[in-house]
């Protein structure tokens, strides 16, 4: 059974100690592949070493993180940039809103969307999104500045089913992760409504471990627990969770098919 991990942090230090012998127990399990998103120019070699370690597991991206934005903001897009005329990546991203933490730069943060949106299209890649907070914020400006030509992710989708029926009329996939298996999480509840074709799986490693693995360290291995909630949750069998989504994801990533 395929699945296909389309977020996942690899290659940050809470999997220094064993990455290798993760990554070897996924391969003897079949085609596993995972995709990893960037997150600023501290992390973006390490991203890309590990890829170059596993070419046929990882796939890295290349964008700035909505969190990591600061007063540095224009220096970090040029790092971006100087990446993306280096190399081919699989996606632009993570990049998007985050009004939770701090919204200090929330204004650089839509500028740095803007940009990053610009480059998904210039590069014809898919682009993947963080919008914790700023779900409709987000939406709003996906429609306003880089609808046309754009695909991709909301990445970690948690938002209510108008919020999903505006993301997947624009185009664009759900990324469901862990968070679908907390009790009151309210995924289930808008997950019944939406057909399998508009899903596509994550971790988000090391981060949002699913239920029964919640509050340790999130890995590959726990996808199978999120894809068999959403087979409960849908009626259906894991198998046809794996298929469709792994289906779905590989349309996403259409340059890496």
């Amino acid at each position: 059974m395929k699945l296909i991990d389309t977020h996942t942090h690899l290659y940050l230090p809470e999997f220094e100690g064993d990455i290798d012998f993760i990554l070897q127990n996924q391969a003897d399990l079949g085609e596993n592949v995972n995709y990893l998103p960037a997150i600023n120019s501290e992390t973006h070699q390490q991203m890309v070493e590990l890829e170059g370690r596993y070419p046929f597991q990882c796939k890295a991206m290349m964008g700035l993180h909505p969190c990591y934005v600061k007063e540095d903001v224009e220096k970090e897009l040029q790092i971006v940039e100087g990446w993306l005329n280096k190399r081919k990546f699989s996606a632009i991203g993570e990049c998007g809103l985050d009004l939770y933490w701090d919204k200090t730069y929330v204004e650089q943060q839509k500028m740095a969307l803007i940009q990053q949106m610009n480059w998904a299209k210039i590069y014809d890649l898919p682009i993947v999104l963080h919008t914790r907070n700023a779900t409709q914020e987000t939406i709003e400006m996906v429609k306003k500045h880089g609808h046309e030509g754009l695909s991709g992710v909301f990445h970690c989708f948690g938002g209510n089913e108008k919020e999903a029926l505006e993301i997947i009329e624009m185009g664009f996939y759900l990324g469901i992760g862990g968070v679908v298996t907390y009790k009151n999480g309210g995924l289930d509840v808008v997950l019944k409504e939406i057909d399998l074709k508009h899903i596509v799986l994550e971790t988000d490693a090391p981060y949002l471990a699913p239920v029964p693995y919640r509050g340790k360290r999130n890995e590959p291995a726990y996808l199978k627990a999120i894809a068999q909630k959403i087979a409960d949750i849908k009626g259906c069998s894991l198998e046809e969770v794996a298929k469709i989504t792994t289906e779905n994801a590989e349309q996403l990533f259409r340059s890496n098919k």
